[in-house]
């Protein structure tokens, strides 16, 4: 009997060890190390996960954003890329027509009332989804207006380019601020295309002919674009703004310090300032240049790796972490846009009537995704260098000929990027 007991036993140990192991590894690679708060959710998303069936098991590593992407590049050249990545919304045509992503196997439905900006779509087809969006704003204070006799603008009547025009002139004109407008400058990199490009498609104009991918001829250098860059010069010729030796510690802080009546600045900056100045606060609308007012969209999202031999173990981890409650905690956590309704008002700040429900808004209203193409990773530096040139005094029209004879080079170069 005794024997018997202790047979039994073994059975049921080797068969519980066995389920144990039945749990197939799932590698997947995160760009938030070094953030605490974003490092605390992702862990909970993939322990719960885990925890929560018995077919797959997420193992996280983590990189600082500024290297990530190299890691993912490299990886992809020696393959060894994870099952499950994230990348940034504007990178993601070029990593799928690389072959570093595969289209995501996941149930559609699930993503109908998702801001369009998370949805990572290529060549008519998914790829990636985010659990949260960004957007920027005209920030300021309703003190700074009412002083001024600005008007506040709306979603319905933005500001004309007159109007932002004539207020920039009348907070300078009054001495109280080293600058009317910070626009960000000391920060680099995507943050121009993001921030940027959108005023020029407010102009008329964009970084590439969207209707044929082929070419940049006409969009960065036509008349709306030319128009735009004068007046982008014409904001650091009048000191207008700060330029592109601006101290990153006065875009970090400047605006809280009274340098800046006005900043242009995206949600992750708006929890700081609330903290400042409260309900005096305003998160303003991107002004209309003419052809409608714009702002950038698309941040991180979640894909499933080319390379990943269990596509449907990655995508079922995707679809876990779609969950309200997670998209609340982000949010809640780091000031970040949750991507639906539903997640909105289970949070702090873009619950209805909520200090930040302005940016969700902002979103469904204004956002538009920067160009849908593979070639954007090139694209996006050369329009960075040549604003950047721009604001430090180059002539508008051979610097704009300039970076569309570089755009289209490149595009010739990759036979069309398979548009």
């Amino acid at each position: 009997m005794t024997c018997a007991k202790l047979l039994t036993g073994t059975i049921i140990a080797t068969a519980m060890a066995g389920g144990a192991a039945a749990q197939t590894e799932l590698s997947m690679w995160y760009h938030g190390a070094g953030n605490e708060v974003e490092s605390e959710i992702i862990n909970r998303i993939v322990s719960d996960f885990n925890d929560s069936q018995d077919d797959w098991r997420v193992a996280l590593q983590s990189f600082p954003q500024g290297s990530y992407n190299d890691s993912v590049i490299a990886a992809a050249l020696a393959g060894n890329l994870p099952d499950i990545l994230d990348v940034d919304g504007p990178v993601m045509p070029n990593w799928a027509w690389s072959g570093y992503l595969q289209p995501l196997p996941i149930d559609e439905s699930l993503i109908e009332d998702f801001l369009p900006g998370t949805k990572g779509e290529w060549n008519g087809e998914l790829y990636s989804i985010g659990l949260w969006d960004a957007a920027v704003a005209m920030v300021t204070r309703q003190s700074y207006l009412d002083k001024f006799d600005i008007r506040v603008p709306t979603l319905d009547e933005p500001w004309t380019r007159e109007e932002f025009d004539a207020a920039l002139v009348t907070i300078k004109e009054s001495g109280e601020f080293q600058y009317p407008l910070d626009l960000g400058m000391a920060w680099t990199g995507e943050w121009y295309p993001y921030a940027f490009s959108p005023f020029l498609q407010s102009f008329g104009g964009d970084i590439i002919d969207r209707e044929t991918y082929a070419t940049a001829e006409g969009a960065l250098n036509g008349d709306a674009a030319i128009e735009f860059g004068e007046w982008w010069q014409s904001l650091f010729e009048r000191e207008l703004a700060p330029g592109t030796s601006q101290d990153p510690a006065d875009r970090d802080n400047g605006f809280i310090d009274g340098k800046y009546a006005i900043s242009w600045n995206g949600n992750w900056a708006a929890k700081n300032i609330l903290d400042a100045y409260g309900d005096d606060t305003l998160f303003l609308p991107a002004p209309d240049f003419g052809e409608g007012p714009v702002i950038g969209a698309a941040s991180w999202q979640f894909g499933v790796s080319a390379e990943s031999e269990h596509p449907e173990g990655a995508a079922a981890f995707i679809e876990f972490a779609l969950q309200d409650q997670y998209m609340a905690d982000f949010s809640n956590g780091i000031g970040l846009i949750p991507p639906t309704p539903t997640s909105a008002e289970m949070t702090e700040n873009y619950a209805e009537g909520g200090a930040m429900a302005v940016f969700y808004e902002l979103s469904e209203e204004q956002a538009m995704l920067r160009p849908v193409t593979p070639g954007y990773v090139v694209a996006a530096k050369v329009f960075e260098k040549a604003l950047a040139d721009i604001a430090n005094g180059a002539d508008v029209i051979d610097t704009l000929d300039a970076a569309v004879d570089e755009i289209d080079s490149d595009i010739e170069r990759n036979s069309g990027y398979g548009h």
